[in-house]
């Protein structure tokens, strides 16, 4: 199909599936003439990008016309609608058509029901920490694609030490890969772990430091986040969602419920079965301590974003829940929805 819509916050990996419907469609030697990059923000470039698209390339190959960060999944005005079904109409086969955003299409406009009707929507979005399948899965296929066999541990400990982060798994693969030259034997994991710095110590790693209350392992997780450039506003991010997920198990546990698919549904999980391990988490925590902790990163996120000093604020705010967690406090049930 010559139309698509990539979307999603995974940069990287978008990137890399623009380059390589760039390589199947134009012809390098004609490359300045036949791929055009638009910021289309605006409902002009839009509308010039949609009018560019339908050109007849020049020379060999087809024609890309890339409208990058265009907001046409989420809103769409009369007159861009009508270019856009105008282009989709008269689009050649020859020449494709790409929309890009950060953000998920609205399937309920009428931009998106003509973008799924002539081409294709696919989804670049960056894998959770405990989407430990989806992960692993990520490593094979990846692994797979430059052509160096892992075995079972290896994936296992490539996974735990870079996570879903799609950029370094490729840099870490390539240096892996040409660490083996020409060998056809699987690196062990000991090998791996002399070329690959296990990083991967993720937020939700921190986050369960935090709830043992272990503030010494917490603060060294931290100052590893930090020293592999984790945006601070991302660790509070996480770990909010973190203890959400904590606070609304234990709001129905406390409930009295014991039903794991009404407790998933309640705290919004998609795979019930990590129910089984959440309540193991739980287990010995209070809604109130929970709560407080939630309280607590939400005013160190306010903090940030009105300009607070990214390492003491972080440093504070674990050693804060971590005393939280380990002690108990007192406070009011909360409303987990809230």
């Amino acid at each position: 199909m010559p139309t698509h819509f990539y979307w999603g916050n995974d940069e990287y990996s978008l990137a890399l599936a623009v380059d390589r419907l760039r390589q199947q469609v134009v012809d390098r030697a004609w490359q300045d003439f036949n791929f055009t990059k638009i910021a289309a923000a605006a409902d002009s470039q839009i509308i010039e990008g949609l009018t560019l698209a339908i050109t007849t390339p020049f020379g060999n190959g087809g024609r890309l016309t890339w409208l990058s960060d265009c907001p046409i999944g989420k809103k769409c005005g009369e007159e861009v609608l009508m270019h856009l079904e105008l282009c989709l109409h008269r689009l050649p086969s020859e020449c494709h058509l790409l929309f890009s955003h950060p953000d998920k299409p609205d399937s309920r406009l009428k931009s998106v029901k003509l973008l799924q009707q002539y081409g294709e929507i696919k989804e670049f979005s960056l894998l959770a920490p405990w989407q430990e399948e989806a992960i692993l899965q990520l490593v094979a296929e990846t692994a797979q694609g430059y052509g160096v066999n892992l075995t079972e541990s290896a994936r296992e400990f490539l996974a735990e030490a870079i996570g879903g982060d799609p950029r370094r798994l490729h840099q870490e693969l390539q240096k892996i890969k040409l660490w083996l030259g020409d060998r056809q034997q699987a690196p062990t994991v000991a090998e791996l772990q002399q070329l690959v710095t296990a990083s991967g110590h993720n937020t939700l790693q921190l986050g369960q430091a935090i709830r043992q209350g272990n503030s010494d392992r917490s603060l060294l997780l931290l100052q590893e986040l930090l020293a592999n450039n984790e945006p601070p506003l991302k660790i509070i991010a996480t770990l909010v969602g973190q203890l959400r997920t904590w606070l609304q198990v234990r709001l129905m546990l406390e409930a009295g419920e014991k039903d794991d698919s009404r407790i998933a549904e309640f705290a919004e999980l998609g795979n019930p079965k990590r129910v089984y391990f959440l309540k193991k988490e739980v287990q010995g925590l209070h809604s109130q301590q929970l709560w407080q902790a939630l309280q607590t990163l939400l005013t160190a996120e306010v903090a940030l974003k009105t300009g607070a000093e990214d390492i003491p604020t972080l440093q504070t705010t674990v050693i804060q829940l971590c005393q939280i967690l380990a002690t108990g406090t007192e406070g009011q049930r909360p409303n987990a929805r809230g």
